[in-house]
C-alpha cells in the first residue's frame, strides 16, 4: 500500500481538473458515436492525449486509441494496462440536459462518454506523477464494445499487444444501481459469455381461414419458444447461472387473415461454463428443429458465438478492493455478485490477469434510471472519484511488483 502522502496528491490533482476532465465527458456526450464509426471520437481522445505530451496509436481496430505512458523507474519492466470504452448506443436521449447528444437517434446510454473522461483524467494525473511509477502504464481507448465481434479482440487482432503485452489490466463499468462514492467488485467468475441466436421457422403460408392448408409457422415458432424454456429450468443445473431469452419475433408478409411461410426470432444464451455453453447450443438446435419437423416445417439456426465469461483475477481484484479501501474508506466498498451481462473485456481477462470493477454513479434519493435507457443520467461527481481511483490502482500495482 502507497503512503497517504500519495492518496492526498491524488485526489488534488483530480479535484484540480475535475471542471476540465467533466468538460471532456459533456463533449463526448454531445458526440455519441455507434460501434465502428467512432472516428470523431478517437480524434478528440487523440488530441487530449497529444495535450498530454504523449504519442497516441489511432485506427488500431478500426477506430481504436493506445498510448504508453513511460514511468521514471523501470525495475522490471513491468506494465499495467487500464482501458476503457467510447461506443455509443442507437437510443434517442431524452433527459433534458444542456449537453445532450447532438446525433439524432444516438446515445451514450452506457456510460462510456464518463468511461473515458474518467480514463483520460487518470492519465493526465499518472503523467504528472511519472516520478511515482516504477515501470509503464499502457492506455487502451476500445471502440466497439457494443457490437460483435468487440473492439477487444479487433484490436488485439490488430496488434494492441504485438510490441509490449501488459502484466496486468484493470477496467470499470458504472453502475447505476450504486450510489456515487461507492465501488465495487468480484473475484474470479463475475460477467457471463454471451450468444446471439438467430432463427428462421419456416412452414407454408396461405389463407388464414384455411389452416388445414398451411403449415403454420407462427404455431411452430410458438411451440419453439415455450419449449426452449426447459433449457434454464430443466437442464441447466441449479447451481449453473443460465439465462435464454427471446427478444425478437417478426413474420415475413403475414397479417390478420394471411398465414407468413416464414418467422424469424431472435434470441441470447448466458452462462459461465464452457462445456454447458457448448451443450446449451446443441439443446436449442434439437429443440429447435426436432419440434419445427414434426409440425411439417423447418427451423434454421444460426448461434453467433460471442464474447467468453470475465473472470477476475483474484490477485488483481483483492488488489482493486485494497486499493478502493484506502481511496474510499472501507465502508464505501462492497464484493458483488455475477452479473449475466456480458462484456468483452472477457478477451483480454483470457490472456492478462485482469479486474473489472464497478463504480456508482446514482445520485442518492434522485430517480433510478438503468444503463441502456434514454433516460440514464450519471452523477458528475463520480469521474473525479473514478480517474483518481484509477491513478491510484495502477501507481499501486506498479509498486506491488517490485521485485527484491
Amino acid at each position: 500500500m502507497m503512503s497517504l502522502d500519495i492518496i492526498d496528491t491524488i485526489k488534488r490533482l483530480a479535484h484540480e481538473q475535475r471542471e476540465e476532465v467533466i468538460s471532456w465527458r459533456r463533449w463526448l456526450h454531445r458526440h455519441p458515436e455507434l460501434s465502428q464509426q467512432e472516428h470523431g471520437t478517437m480524434a478528440y481522445v487523440a488530441e487530449r492525449l497529444h495535450d498530454l505530451g504523449l504519442e497516441p496509436r489511432t485506427g488500431i481496430g478500426g477506430t481504436g486509441v493506445s498510448a504508453m505512458i513511460r514511468g521514471t523507474h523501470k525495475p522490471n519492466n513491468y506494465c499495467v494496462a487500464l482501458r476503457a470504452d467510447y461506443d455509443a448506443l442507437p437510443l434517442t436521449e431524452c433527459t433534458g440536459l444542456p449537453f445532450a447528444s447532438e446525433n439524432p437517434g444516438v446515445m451514450h446510454a452506457c456510460g462510456h462518454d464518463m468511461h473515458t473522461s474518467s480514463l483520460l483524467g487518470a492519465a493526465k494525473i499518472l503523467c504528472q506523477m511519472r516520478d511515482q511509477m516504477q515501470g509503464d502504464i499502457m492506455l487502451i481507448f476500445e471502440p466497439s464494445e457494443e457490437k460483435y465481434p468487440g473492439g477487444a479482440r479487433m484490436m488485439m487482432d490488430d496488434g494492441l499487444f504485438d510490441e509490449v503485452m501488459p502484466n496486468e489490466i484493470y477496467s470499470f463499468h458504472c453502475l447505476p444501481e450504486m450510489d456515487y462514492g461507492r465501488v465495487g467488485m468480484k473475484k474470479g467468475r463475475y460477467m457471463a459469455s454471451t450468444d446471439e441466436l438467430y432463427w428462421t421457422v419456416k412452414g407454408r403460408g396461405g389463407h388464414g381461414a384455411t389452416p388445414h392448408l398451411n403449415v403454420d409457422p407462427i404455431l411452430i415458432a410458438s411451440h419453439i419458444v415455450v419449449s426452449l424454456q426447459q433449457i434454464v429450468s430443466r437442464n441447466a443445473a441449479p447451481m449453473m447461472p443460465t439465462v435464454f431469452s427471446i427478444g425478437k419475433i417478426s413474420d415475413v408478409g403475414g397479417r390478420t387473415n394471411i398465414i407468413p411461410d416464414e418467422v424469424k426470432m431472435e434470441g441470447i444464451i448466458r452462462t459461465f461454463d464452457p462445456q454447458w455453453r457448448l451443450d446449451c447450443h446443441e439443446k436449442i438446435r434439437k429443440i429447435s428443429c426436432g419440434i419445427a419437423e414434426s409440425m411439417g416445417g423447418e427451423c434454421d439456426l444460426f448461434i453467433d458465438y460471442g464474447y467468453p465469461p470475465v473472470i477476475n483475477d483474484d490477485e488483481c481484484t483483492q488488489q482493486v478492493h485494497d486499493n478502493a479501501c484506502a481511496f474510499l474508506g472501507e465502508e464505501n466498498v462492497e464484493w458483488l455478485d455475477l452479473r449475466m451481462t456480458a462484456e468483452d473485456f472477457a478477451f483480454f481477462a483470457q490472456k492478462i490477469p485482469a479486474c473489472y470493477f464497478r463504480i456508482g454513479i446514482h445520485t442518492p434519493g434522485a430517480p433510478y434510471n438503468n444503463l441502456h435507457r434514454p433516460d440514464l443520467i450519471v452523477d458528475e461527481r463520480s469521474i473525479e472519484l473514478a480517474n483518481g481511483l484509477i491513478a491510484y490502482n495502477a501507481l499501486t500495482a506498479l509498486q506491488n511488483r517490485i521485485k527484491s
